[in-house]
């Protein structure tokens, strides 16, 4: 991907799965910030990529590790819990949207100062095929995940022209995070099957448009919704 100049990049959880196949692409030619919360890969560290330890629920994060220009910010902390309506309770919900809703909104009002410094700065976010295609036991993503999608297009008008907002929808990627539904053969099989072209998602498969959707080839583009799901939400 071509870049004009070295520029800052934040990315919250960038120790495991796309954030942290995110942190290699970016850290090739630029400055990569990356974050990890419970899994410390600190030894990963090159000249160009640092890991420093944040915990997004925590009130009034310390950012002192960045510099005073961030040119991107992406934000992967996620959950997958999936349970029967019935058999989850209130705060099941409230702890799923504190980690992804509330935690992205204090992280970008955080940073929001060292975004604009940068004049043409951009935002990504995370959400999951699961909030337009509707799932069985999906009730808690579904949910927080939804509101990410209507918190990016509400700060894509709001912090227009100089801050670009854009949200990615995966469907079920071979992570850490989704690896209780990937652990055997049998599963990885069938979720593969349930998609047009009949595999799962790759990290990279997402790190890629991420990574675009930060550069400068992507500078006409805000508020959008982009899905990366195998065909899943658009062919049947």
């Amino acid at each position: 991907m071509k870049q004009s100049a070295s520029k800052n990049y934040l990315i919250i959880g960038g120790s495991t799965g796309i954030g942290n196949e995110l942190a290699r692409l970016l850290s090739e030619n630029n400055n990569v910030f990356a974050t990890y919360y419970q899994t410390d890969v600190t030894n990963q560290s090159n000249n160009n990529l640092s890991f420093h330890y944040y915990n997004s629920l925590e009130e009034n994060p310390n950012f002192n590790f960045l510099t005073d220009k961030i040119d991107g910010l992406v934000y992967c902390p996620g959950s997958i819990n999936l349970k029967p309506f019935a058999r989850i309770s209130t705060k099941d919900f409230i702890d799923d949207y504190k980690l992804n809703v509330a935690g992205a909104i204090q992280t970008i009002q955080q940073v929001l100062p060292k975004l604009k410094a940068s004049g043409s700065a951009s935002i990504v976010l995370f959400s999951t095929v699961a909030v337009q295609q509707g799932f069985n036991f999906h009730s808690i993503v579904a949910s927080s995940k939804g509101a990410i999608e209507g918190l990016t297009k509400a700060l894509a008008a709001e912090l227009s022209p100089t801050i670009r907002v854009n949200c990615i929808a995966p469907s079920i990627t071979d992570t850490p995070l989704s690896a209780s539904l990937l652990n055997t053969d049998a599963k990885k099989e069938a979720n593969a099957s349930r998609h047009p072209l009949k595999r799962v998602g790759s990290p990279l498969d997402i790190a890629n448009l991420a990574a675009f959707l930060l550069s400068e080839e992507s500078s006409w583009i805000t508020g959008q919704i982009m899905a990366v799901d195998g065909g899943m939400s658009s062919i049947k």
